[in-house]
């Protein structure tokens, strides 16, 4: 029994909306950032326990991003805001927060590292079971930047084929996720691989695209706000 090749076209776009996905996904979270920080709030428990930690992790924060994804721009129709709206508006947060980070890192980890800690309590918990969802998956892998960014990109889904886009975007979501459970369960060996100076380089990097990112969807918003107008005014 020989699978049917998909077509090149679907493929392509298939390819394309993961990458977009993807790379948005992994600028807003920066997952290597975050493992660094994680080994240092988890550095005084042994390796055994740290690893169930990250895969509870992981696997909430594929969970947060599904909900963003598949729920939240749909609950924001029903509240009648419109998806020029909600991709001008998610747009610009997505563009501000890759300004942002583009120019000062050292403040996103820092406001990180203060997220995980949690005011001590995190590193004071009796059992990594208790500080799994809060606040390891939530705020700290994924805060308000990453459901902004799961939201927006669901905003953007096609007219026709609505079903393939978000699919796909659902699979870049499990590879977010899969990579912060990797990334964290050898949290260890990111720091001393990568180091600060490295990781900062590559959040800058990822920075820039994600600032082309909320741009172009701004644009996408502002013609979706704008066409009609200029229609009527044509007609």
């Amino acid at each position: 029994m020989t699978l049917l090749p998909l077509p090149a076209a679907a493929a392509a776009g298939f390819f394309n909306t993961f990458l977009l996905a993807f790379s948005a996904l992994f600028a807003i979270v920066n997952p290597i950032v975050n493992a660094m920080i994680f080994a240092q709030i988890t550095a005084d428990r042994p390796h055994a326990e740290r690893l169930p930690l990250a895969r509870r992790v992981g696997f909430y924060s594929f969970l947060l991003l599904l909900f963003a994804l598949w729920v939240s721009s749909y609950v924001l129709n029903f509240f009648g805001i419109s998806l020029g709206a909600l991709q001008v508006a998610g747009g610009l947060i997505i563009a501000v927060g890759a300004w942002r980070l583009l120019h000062a890192p050292e403040q996103r980890e820092a406001l990180k590292e203060s997220q995980a800690r949690y005011d001590g309590r995190t590193v004071a918990a009796r059992r990594v079971a208790d500080i799994a969802f809060f606040p390891m998956s939530i705020p700290f892998s994924v805060g308000p930047g990453a459901i902004s960014v799961s939201i927006t990109l669901s905003a953007e889904r096609p007219p026709t084929g609505a079903l393939p886009y978000l699919l796909t975007l659902s699979v870049a979501a499990l590879a977010m996720a899969v990579t912060i459970w990797v990334l964290f369960s050898f949290a260890d060996r990111v720091g001393t691989v990568i180091g600060r100076t490295g990781a900062r380089a590559i959040t800058r990097l990822f920075a820039l695209l994600l600032l082309c990112i909320g741009v172009q969807i701004v644009a996408s918003g502002a013609e979706t706000l704008l066409l009609p107008v200029i229609q009527a005014a044509r007609g």
